[in-house]
């Protein structure tokens, strides 16, 4: 049996460290700053530093990565004999995947005896990562690429994706919310509760008042979507508010006994667009 390589890239919000030990390569999306030419990617700045610039007014712009760039690290996996599976950046949000599928479709030509599979997550941030971390858990349990690309297809549709923000310009920037929405929101406190649909788009469900009960709403969708409560993996991200995060997975401790297993940062790529203050919530349910 053919050996084969799970491939990812950084809008998956997992750090480079985990990934190694997880045995997952993976490629940088980019951003820059309004203000300078300098490109980034979420390993070049330290993700407080990037929230204190957004504080401070600072708007940043993200990059997909190109399809040669894939093709670039493709092609040493494959040339090593290996088989791939990438599994990518919702296209819903950016042409990364895209990038990704052509590259594949080139190598195809090039390495016609190799089995190269890309699957648009339809994810982002740990959600795609947790969709990787389960994947990497079937590999290591002896499912071959075919076996693993299938698993991880099932798990797509049931991976919940719930997100908070803290501050609604970031949405409006983004044409989530509008300019008025934005302004009324953010002076009675209005906190939304978004999550990514089957499309891999966000969309925006409730709108509750106060930081407290927007949290706790994250919690009410563990409880009503979770397809295992008590023993599941669960992931939560977030925008430079850890404290945050760890009352989120308090409570889902409390009320199901459940251990969130990673906590993680929301990198830069994917916090230009919700802003600091964000916190996400990721797990299997039976539905999005």
């Amino acid at each position: 049996m053919a050996n084969y390589v799970i491939y990812t890239d950084s809008a998956c919000d997992i750090c480079k460290e985990t990934l190694s030990e997880w045995g997952v390569p993976y490629r940088n999306l980019t951003f820059r700053f309004a203000d300078e030419d300098k490109e980034y990617s979420n390993e070049d700045m330290p993700v407080k530093g990037f929230y204190d610039r957004m504080r401070a007014g600072g708007v940043a712009k993200t990059a997909a990565v190109n399809s040669e760039s894939f093709a670039e690290e493709f092609d040493k996996i494959l040339a090593a004999g290996n088989d791939l599976l990438y599994l990518g950046f919702s296209s819903g949000l950016s042409t990364t995947f895209n990038s990704a599928r052509l590259a594949a479709e080139q190598l195809r030509e090039k390495y016609p005896e190799r089995k190269i599979i890309a699957i648009d997550t339809l994810a982002a941030s740990a959600g795609q990562g947790l969709i990787v971390y389960l994947t990497v858990k079937a590999k290591r349990d002896g499912a071959t690429i075919e076996e693993a690309a299938a698993f991880a297809e099932g798990l797509i549709p049931r991976m919940g994706i719930w997100f908070t923000v803290d501050d609604l310009v970031y949405l409006k920037r983004g044409g989530r919310v509008s300019p008025t929405a934005a302004f009324v929101g953010n002076l009675l406190g209005i906190k939304p509760v978004l999550y990514m649909d089957d499309a891999g788009h966000l969309i925006p469900v409730v709108k509750v008042r106060g930081r407290k009960n927007s949290i706790n709403m994250l919690a009410d969708k563990y409880t009503e979507l979770a397809a295992n409560k008590e023993e599941g993996s669960v992931f939560i991200s977030h925008g430079d508010c850890l404290d945050d995060a760890k009352a989120l997975a308090d409570i889902l401790k409390t009320r199901h006994g459940i251990e969130v297993e990673i906590i993680t940062d929301v990198g830069p790529v994917i916090g230009a667009h919700s802003g600091p203050g964000t916190l996400a919530l990721f797990f299997v349910g039976n539905k999005r």
